[in-house]
């Protein structure tokens, strides 16, 4: 199964929204838009893992908080510094949620 991260996303949110109108006028089934999420899930996870090369660099003042479960680290940290190429940017907090990718891909191949 793929990891679900992306539906909170503009995209998966707007995606949601659409599903919910076209079942609300009775125009799609609950089941074909669970269908049409899992779907999106896959999708978006092989893209990001199979088609994004690029790298980005950050380094943070403080580590607030951190957390492993399920095969999914989540970071908090404060007064973080990113950097990309010769771009720099500076944020005060920011949380981090990252998946094993090749878990994914892996409980994929086995799922289809």
């Amino acid at each position: 199964m793929a990891y679900q991260l992306y539906r909170n996303t503009t995209l998966g949110n707007t995606l949601q929204e659409s599903l919910d109108e076209l079942i609300q006028l009775q125009m799609l089934s609950p089941q074909l838009a669970r269908r049409v999420l899992t779907q999106f899930d896959k999708a978006i996870n092989t893209g990001l893992a199979n088609r994004v090369k690029s790298k980005l660099h950050f380094r943070a003042v403080k580590l607030n908080t951190y957390r492993f479960c399920d095969n999914v680290w989540t970071f908090f940290l404060k007064d973080v510094e990113f950097r990309e190429h010769a771009e720099m940017s500076q944020v005060d907090r920011v949380k981090i949620v990252a998946c094993d990718a090749k878990n994914a891909v892996a409980g994929r191949a086995d799922a289809e």
